[in-house]
């Protein structure tokens, strides 16, 4: 009786050991989770890290929103200022 060549022995034993692998796996990952499960009032909540996350991009906003109007109200003055200027000269 001929014995299987190495090739045929690995094209057999590579998809079995890597089902037993996967299953072995995922019972592992399975009995890991039923025995972690941390408390609801423990665990950080994740709308609240987005909540305090768009606070602060709320608060950035404002900041902007602010520095850009007092921008505009110190450039707006300045072009009053010198029109007012323009005008006294002319009159003048």
């Amino acid at each position: 009786m001929a014995l299987p060549s190495a090739w045929s022995v690995m094209r057999v034993a590579i998809p079995v050991i890597s089902v037993v692998a996967l299953l072995s796996v995922s019972l592992v990952g399975a009995s890991q989770d039923s025995g972690s499960v941390i408390p609801a009032e423990s665990r950080p909540c994740v709308d609240c890290h987005a909540f305090e996350f768009m606070q602060r991009a709320l608060q950035d906003l404002k900041k902007t929103a602010y520095n850009l109007d007092t921008r505009a109200e110190t450039l707006l003055l300045r072009a009053e200022k010198r029109s007012l200027c323009d005008c006294f000269r002319a009159i003048h």
